[in-house]
């Protein structure tokens, strides 16, 4: 994670949206006391969009919760795709 203030992020914001995207790094910009912005590449964002929608239902949370034991103590399985 890295930590900025709004003056040295003006001054080199090129380098620091580069390391957000190319490091998967995330950005805080500090605004003063309680208060910042979070800066984060697309890619990141999306992933944690896709993490909240699948864990928003207690059932998709189960099924996952399921899954994860299953590969945890190698319980799961493969199965051949069918070719039509």
């Amino acid at each position: 994670m890295l930590i900025t203030t709004v003056s040295d992020f003006r001054k080199d914001m090129k380098t620091y949206l580069d390391r957000v995207v190319k490091n998967f790094e995330t950005l805080i910009i500090n605004r003063g006391k309680d208060s910042g912005i979070v800066v984060m590449s697309l890619e990141e964002y999306n992933s944690l969009m896709a993490t909240n929608h699948e864990l928003s239902s207690r059932k998709n949370e189960l099924r996952l919760d399921s899954a994860i034991k299953k590969l945890k103590h190698y319980a799961a399985f493969e199965k051949d795709l069918i070719e039509g």
